[in-house]
């Protein structure tokens, strides 16, 4: 069954994951696997959960992203300063999301919520956003000293653009549609997107964003398409009639 075969492939991916055994750390895969990977995998388990009803890896999920979260609660864990960009913090707060989204348990702790941990994340990347160089839009790096501080890219402005539209549908709030608004606005001011809505990999702070980076990868496309079926949905709803996003 389409259950069993689910159930197979989750325990296959969560055989990779160590950090709930004593001596690791939670919510981190083992080398070579990135941070944001594992915010990636535990939406995976929490779609899982939802659609399956199987609440086998709920406690380690919850555990991990808990863990992760840090002591401000944005997913700006201090063990990952060296590694962490917008797009990596951003595929932490989908899973956040996804648990308001779904109605995933919520945390043990009182004073956390999924809903408010999206929220978070959210605020410190609206704050941000840079009007001045390039007219606006996320870099790709959150910290100075990582390589790509320089660099203003797809996935990062998609995540936002993503993370904006869904926190719209899910507390119709207008003031997130705005942004996801804005978001996508400033990526068709630069040749990040194409007549053909070919979406390039990113620009060069350096060059005022005028010169992309021709590689394409399909998860800007996801992330943009993503966004865009939150945001048709939040605005349609809101207008009570079927709308064009073009």
């Amino acid at each position: 069954s389409i259950k069993n075969a689910a159930s197979s492939i989750a325990h296959n991916m969560m055989s990779y994951y160590k950090g709930n055994l004593t001596g690791q750390t939670p919510g981190l895969l083992p080398q070579p696997y990135y941070w944001w990977e594992t915010g990636a995998m535990f939406d995976q388990m929490i779609q899982y959960w939802y659609y399956t009803g199987d609440k086998t890896y709920n406690e380690v999920v919850i555990q991990g992203m808990m863990h992760q979260m840090s002591t401000d609660k944005d997913f700006m864990p201090s063990n990952q300063t060296l590694t962490e960009g917008n797009d990596d913090q951003a595929f932490w707060a989908f899973a956040a999301m996804s648990a308001a989204e779904m109605k995933f348990p919520e945390p043990p702790r009182k004073d956390v919520s999924w809903l408010a941990l999206a929220q978070a994340v959210f605020n410190e990347q609206a704050s941000r956003w840079e009007t001045t160089r390039c007219g606006g839009g996320l870099r790709w790096q959150i910290f100075s000293w990582n390589k790509g501080y320089e660099y203003k890219n797809s996935i990062s402005n998609g995540c936002f653009f993503q993370l904006a539209a869904r926190l719209a549908r899910y507390t119709g709030n207008q003031t997130y549609a705005d942004w996801a608004v804005k978001t996508w606005d400033w990526m068709e001011s630069t040749p990040l997107v194409t007549q053909q809505y070919n979406i390039y990999d990113g620009v060069d702070m350096k060059d005022n964003c005028t010169k992309p980076i021709p590689l394409e990868w399909t998860y800007n496309i996801g992330t943009f398409l993503m966004g865009a079926a939150n945001l048709y949905n939040f605005v349609s709803v809101a207008c009570l009639v079927p709308v064009s996003l073009d």
